[in-house]
C-alpha cells in the first residue's frame, strides 16, 4: 500500500487526499498546525507539541477536532500504516468548512488533516561546517506566538535566503532586533560564553526544541540569557546556532556572508547538540 494521509476521519491515499474548496484554511488561512519529529518510530516531545497545539487553538477560538487522546492514537495509526520510523508527522486543524465569510461560522466543525514525511537528519557537513543565514525584514503579523498556517511572510523570507545562498533567514525588526528564523529559533553565544535567545512573547513562536534546550542549558551549568539581540550583536558573537523540530540544533557559521567567530561551529554549540541528542535517545529508550 502507498503512502496514506488522514483527512477528517478517513485514511486515504496521499495522492487523492483533499479538502473542500470552502475549508477556511484554504480560504482564509484560518487554522493552526504542528510538526512533530519522529526518531526510531517515537514521537519526540509529543506532549509539548500537543500543549502548543492546544494553546494555538485556544488563542484562535478553534475547537479541538477530536479529543487529545484520540489524536495521539490517530498519529500512531498513520505512522504505522506509512511505516514511518524517521521523519516528521504534520497535523493541521482549521475552523472547518463554511460559506466564505470573514466572521466565524455558527456551525462549522473544525477539520483535521495529517500527513507523514520521511526525513534524514542534518548531514554531517551541516553539523561539522555549519550553515549560513541571511537577515531579512520581519514583516509578519503581531501574534507570532500562534502556530498559524498563514506563513506567506516566512515563505518570502526563506526564498530570499535561498536566493542569497543561505540555509535560513533570520527575521529582523525595524529596530535591528533578531526575532527568529523563518522556520527556526535563533541563538547566539557571546564572547563571555552566555547563550542568548529571544525571550518568549508574541514576537516569536515558542519552539518546542527551543524550550527543551533551555532546560538542558540550565542543567549543564551554561549561563543562559533570554533577551533580544541585534544583528550587530550577532556579527560580534563567538558562536551562533538555530533550533527546530526537524533539525534539532544546527551551527550557524556565516551571517550575511560574514563569518561568526572563527567561521567554524563552536564548542558550546557542539556540546548543546550532544546534550540534546542524548535527551532524544532517553525518550526513545523510555518508549521502548
Amino acid at each position: 500500500m502507498g503512502r496514506l494521509a488522514y483527512v477528517n476521519g478517513r485514511y486515504v491515499p496521499h495522492g487523492h487526499a483533499m479538502v473542500h474548496i470552502e475549508d477556511r484554511g484554504y480560504q482564509f488561512a484560518d487554522g493552526v498546525y504542528e510538526v512533530v519529529p519522529v526518531v526510531d518510530g517515537v514521537l519526540i516531545d509529543e506532549e509539548q507539541h500537543l500543549d502548543r497545539l492546544g494553546y494555538s487553538l485556544a488563542e484562535l477560538r478553534i475547537d479541538w477536532p477530536v479529543r487529545r487522546a484520540a489524536l495521539k492514537l490517530i498519529l500512531r495509526e498513520l505512522m504505522a500504516r506509512n511505516g514511518l520510523r524517521r521523519g516528521i508527522i504534520y497535523f493541521q486543524v482549521t475552523r472547518g468548512v463554511a460559506p466564505r465569510d470573514h466572521k466565524f461560522p455558527c456551525a462549522a466543525k473544525s477539520a483535521l488533516v495529517i500527513t507523514t514525511k520521511r526525513l534524514s537528519p542534518p548531514s554531517a557537513a551541516m553539523i561539522q561546517d555549519g550553515v549560513a543565514v541571511s537577515t531579512q525584514p520581519d514583516i509578519r503579523w503581531a501574534r507570532r506566538d500562534i502556530k498559524s498556517i498563514s506563513l506567506l511572510p516566512n515563505i518570502l523570507a526563506k526564498q530570499a535566503a535561498v536566493e542569497a545562498k543561505a540555509f535560513e533567514a533570520w527575521l529582523v525588526k525595524a529596530d535591528g532586533i533578531v526575532t527568529e528564523g523563518s522556520s527556526t529559533n535563533a541563538w547566539i553565544v557571546t564572547k563571555a560564553g552566555e547563550v542568548v535567545t529571544h525571550a518568549r512573547n508574541h514576537d516569536i513562536l515558542g519552539g518546542v526544541t527551543r524550550q527543551a534546550l533551555l532546560e538542558l542549558v540550565t542543567s549543564a551549568g551554561i549561563k543562559l540569557v533570554e533577551r533580544s539581540f541585534t544583528v550587530t550583536e550577532a556579527f560580534a558573537a563567538s558562536e551562533a546556532f538555530l533550533t527546530s523540530s526537524s533539525a534539532f540544533i544546527v551551527p550557524v557559521t556565516r551571517i550575511d556572508g560574514k563569518a561568526v567567530g572563527n567561521g567554524k561551529p563552536g564548542p558550546i554549540t557542539q556540546k548543546l547538540r550532544e546534550i540534546y541528542v542524548e535527551g532524544v535517545d532517553r525518550q526513545i529508550r523510555a518508549a521502548s
